[in-house]
């Protein structure tokens, strides 16, 4: 039996407001859409919070034996400036800003945005296509709406009709609003005069003599809209209908909304069954922007570069941070909270090194005992954290009480012996795989120097020790307090004094 028929999966479904148990459309199989970047920029953290958060569904349901084909596309063409349908193409307005075409500026981006991946250990999606390889399918996929009735040409631009649509099913059911709410809130763009509605969105726009990308098409010269790419893309690589379809909370009022009326507009299927959102950055408890001066980049986050860090971070302490939060809460960044991800991470690593070098005084239980029950129960934990929904931050509080063990049984203050050898197995497979192959985690505490942080921290205690025993108190309390404050933790015991991590 695999894994996963082992295992109840329940996601929270923002299309109905409340987890339901996963159940994929094919059994074993899972199919996966999260809309990429608009590759004209810098790839940035509330972007690299949404890939992360996906990265670790992807891996845990690999890790359960699900067959996942994901897909994630890179939007080098067809977004708009705004988000709307007027205005200047992302790309197009940097490639004229940098003075060079656009593909450079989609090939710079991507690149940089590959890179910022690798950094973070996100695996690489199963299929990335983009727009400008999917024209043709865009293409054919705006006709049927056409032809279907759910779509109308004004000079060269292809309009899908909201109000006909919302007929067939409620346009704003992933947002939660009703049609009549969103008509209220709309206002008076460029453009919208030629719409029959304010809420019709372009599937196809007609080129501008001075618009860079564009193509031919049966109503002319023009290039995709924004939402088009997603649903052409999803149904060619995972069919009318797949399991999740993921992105951030920013893109389910407009852009997935509209991907859903495009599906239903085309084959009058809701493409996914599942949609999963995460939610936004602050910092400092203020919202993440470029015009308070409060955003960085990843590389600065790296170099520590930017004004309001205090120190660089490393690629595995903002991962590390970043799932230490439920993909569906804000994320708040400060120094003190990256430092103690810093902490908590090295912490999980000191474990994870101690973890091979485990071995009994003597031989394993040969039944089970109440330090056997013990553990497997927090291994069992692990699964039910993650089967909630992807909680990771529960996953790794019940991961730090299976690092105290490990650190237990290292220092001999709790008897490995007590356990069966195939808790033992199961202890070393679930926290490595758990740690490094769900929650995608590297070792950067660079295990090869632990030899000589073992030596110094023997040679710091031997110090302390001979301080104990001439009444040097003073001297004992300021090498405990200063390893302390490093995040080093010192007992006293009647077998001598032993430190760890934390």
């Amino acid at each position: 039996m695999s894994l996963y028929q082992q295992q109840e999966i329940k996601l929270y479904n923002t299309l109905t407001r409340q987890k339901e148990v996963f159940r994929p459309l094919v059994a074993g199989k899972v199919g996966m859409y999260v809309c990429g970047p608009t590759v004209y920029q810098n790839v940035h953290l509330g972007n690299c919070r949404t890939f992360i958060s996906f990265d670790v569904m992807y891996r845990y349901l690999k890790h359960l034996g699900y067959q996942v084909r994901y897909v994630r596309n890179i939007t080098d063409a067809g977004h708009m400036v705004g988000d709307g349908d007027e205005g200047e193409d992302k790309v197009a307005k940097q490639a004229r800003l940098e003075q060079v075409e656009p593909m450079e500026i989609v090939q710079q981006y991507t690149v940089g945005f590959h890179h910022v991946m690798e950094q973070f250990n996100a695996l690489p999606p199963s299929i990335e296509p983009t727009a400008t390889g999917h024209i043709v399918e865009q293409i054919d996929m705006t006709q049927q709406i056409v032809e279907n009735g759910y779509g109308y040409e004004i000079d060269g631009t292809i309009y899908c009709d909201v109000n006909r649509l919302n007929e067939l099913y409620p346009y704003g059911q992933l947002s939660g609003r009703k049609l009549e709410d969103l008509y209220s809130n709309t206002r008076e763009l460029d453009g919208q005069d030629q719409k029959r509605n304010p809420l019709d969105f372009a599937l196809w726009k007609k080129a501008k003599p001075e618009h860079i990308q564009k193509w031919n098409s049966p109503w002319g010269t023009g290039f995709p809209g924004w939402h088009l790419e997603c649903s052409a893309m999803s149904q060619k690589y995972l069919g009318e209908q797949f399991d999740i379809h993921g992105g951030g909370l920013d893109l389910a009022p407009t852009h997935h909304t509209n991907e859903i009326a495009q599906s239903m507009a085309c084959c009058g299927k809701q493409p996914a069954q599942y949609w999963l959102h995460t939610n936004m950055l602050t910092v400092n408890g203020t919202k993440m922007s470029k015009s308070l001066g409060n955003s960085f980049l990843p590389h600065e986050l790296f170099a520590g570069s930017h004004p309001l860090l205090e120190q660089p971070y490393s690629p595995m302490t903002v991962r590390f941070f970043f799932l230490q939060a439920h993909y569906r809460s804000t994320v708040d960044f400060s120094n003190e909270a990256l430092q103690a991800a810093e902490k908590g991470y090295r912490r999980l690593m000191a474990a994870f090194q101690l973890l091979p070098k485990l071995s009994p005084a003597n031989s394993f239980a040969t039944s089970s005992t109440a330090e056997d029950v013990a553990l497997n129960a927090l291994l069992d934990e692990c699964y039910a954290c993650m089967n909630d929904d992807f909680n990771t931050p529960q996953t790794i509080a019940v991961l730090f009480g299976i690092a105290a063990k490990i650190n237990a049984y290292h220092h001999q203050q709790a008897p490995l012996g007590d356990l069966q050898s195939a808790t033992f197995e199961r202890l070393k497979m679930v926290f490595s795989s758990m740690i490094i192959d769900v929650l995608g985690l590297l070792d950067e505490t660079n295990a090869a120097d632990s030899g000589v942080t073992d030596g110094l921290m023997s040679l710091i205690l031997e110090i302390r020790a001979n301080a104990r025993a001439n009444k040097d108190w003073t001297t004992s309390d300021i090498i405990r307090n200063q390893l302390t404050a490093l995040g080093i933790s010192v007992k006293d015991g009647k077998e001598g004094t032993t430190w760890n991590l934390g």
